[in-house]
């Protein structure tokens, strides 16, 4: 059986709310459950007797990992009662109850089957980070539920979701919210960025994880780095780095074989040091992390208007991405957080009322190390798809939902 998880004290609210509208929207810090609990509540509950629940991820790592772990705790095999499907791998069958995707599998499927039949529930979880594919489904699935399948049942989930907007675009629905546990957070900067000038980020983030050993904490550490390059980058660093020399290197990113990538999350009898890229910052548990460096960036494709292709561009990241990586913590056994940021300051926009607060067990507060430059605020949910397609429309026969090029896509 899984550990009582946050989540749970609205087990009751959100089966009575599907009963009761069949849309809804839930709010849950990162680490809280809902991503793993909330559609074994479903089939728990009766929901998934006549079909299954599929749940969209936006990234192929944490839809695989995801339906690894509920399959563990339902003592299952993967492929059976719980299974995946990402691009050229499919782990499921016909029995198959909880089914965990990405949105380019789910769009597929709606041209080849647009009634969804066998499907009982849609789950969109990491909401907030918005993809073209994913309002399309959005859409297509709401047309579907008011059309053919007034059955279908419609979630939309996420930790740092503007609610108030996407709640007016679903209505009739209902909206849910769960706090968590929290415990205070330290939160330490890189000083002044005369210091840092022309200094790669990777040397930056050693010395901030040289700084941690040194004070004489100990434990895991998560490194977030924008790329593959950035975390090869880190990595040499960091073997080159005496304070590393009885820790576990680890790259973890979506491209990595799948053998590497459960390297990445397994425990170890020696502390380990992760460097992943924004997989690790939602949907995925990365057990027995102490300490936090965060680059304060990410890869992002946008569309190129100039040269008429989608590029991956390095940019700052928003204060709900910062704020996801900020509070993430052990989630086994209580240790106390560490939860750092180390970016040249020059690098990074100015953030304001930056969160001090994370999850954790009852009765450990947890510490953490303000270390990261001041990032810009999030954005506000919208209707207008931000995946960078310059130029290209999508409307849905409900009217409201559209794909507009943003500021500063080309």
């Amino acid at each position: 059986m899984p550990e009582r998880l946050p989540i749970y004290e609205l087990e009751r609210d959100i089966v009575a709310r599907l009963q009761a509208s069949r849309r809804l929207i839930l709010q849950a810090p990162t680490g809280s459950g809902k991503s793993t609990q909330v559609p074994q509540m479903l089939l728990e509950h009766g929901f998934l007797d006549k079909g299954q629940v599929v749940i969209l991820q936006p990234r192929r790592l944490a839809a695989r990992l995801l339906a690894a772990r509920v399959a563990r705790e339902r003592n299952a095999e993967l492929g059976r009662e719980v299974g995946y499907q990402i691009r050229f791998d499919r782990v499921a069958g016909p029995e198959t109850k909880i089914k965990f995707v990405t949105e380019g599998i789910l769009l597929r499927q709606m041209v080849q089957d647009p009634a969804l039949r066998g499907v009982r529930a849609l789950i969109f979880d990491e909401f907030h980070e918005r993809h073209l594919y994913g309002d399309i489904t959005l859409a297509r699935a709401l047309d579907l539920q008011e059309s053919n399948r007034p059955d279908l049942l419609i979630l939309v989930m996420s930790a740092t979701l503007e609610a108030g907007l996407l709640e007016t675009y679903l209505k009739p629905c209902s909206v849910l919210t769960s706090h968590g546990r929290v415990f205070p957070v330290e939160i330490e900067h890189t000083p002044e960025r005369s210091r840092f000038a022309g200094r790669p980020v990777w040397e930056l983030a050693a010395e901030a994880f040289e700084r941690y050993v040194e004070s004489g904490d100990s434990g895991d550490v998560l490194v977030f780095m924008p790329g593959g390059y950035e975390i090869q980058q880190t990595l040499e660093a960091l073997r080159h780095c005496p304070a590393a020399k009885d820790h576990l290197l680890l790259p973890l990113h979506g491209e990595l074989p799948p053998r590497d990538q459960d390297a990445a999350v397994a425990r170890y009898d020696r502390p380990k040091v992760v460097v992943s890229t924004n997989v690790a910052e939602t949907s995925l548990t990365v057990p027995g992390i102490r300490y936090v460096v965060d680059s304060g960036l990410a890869r992002v494709k946008r569309y190129s208007h100039r040269n008429k292709v989608e590029q991956l561009q390095v940019e700052p990241i928003s204060q709900a991405a910062a704020r996801q990586r900020a509070h993430l913590r052990h989630r086994g056994a209580g240790h106390p957080v560490h939860a750092g940021r180390g970016v040249p300051a020059d690098r990074a926009p100015e953030c304001r009322g930056f969160g001090e607060h994370s999850q954790d067990r009852p009765g450990r507060p947890g510490r953490a190390i303000r270390a990261a430059p001041r990032l810009p605020h999030s954005p506000h949910f919208s209707c207008q798809a931000r995946d960078g397609h310059a130029g290209r429309r999508v409307q849905s026969r409900r009217g409201r939902l559209s794909a507009k090029p943003g500021p500063g896509h080309g």
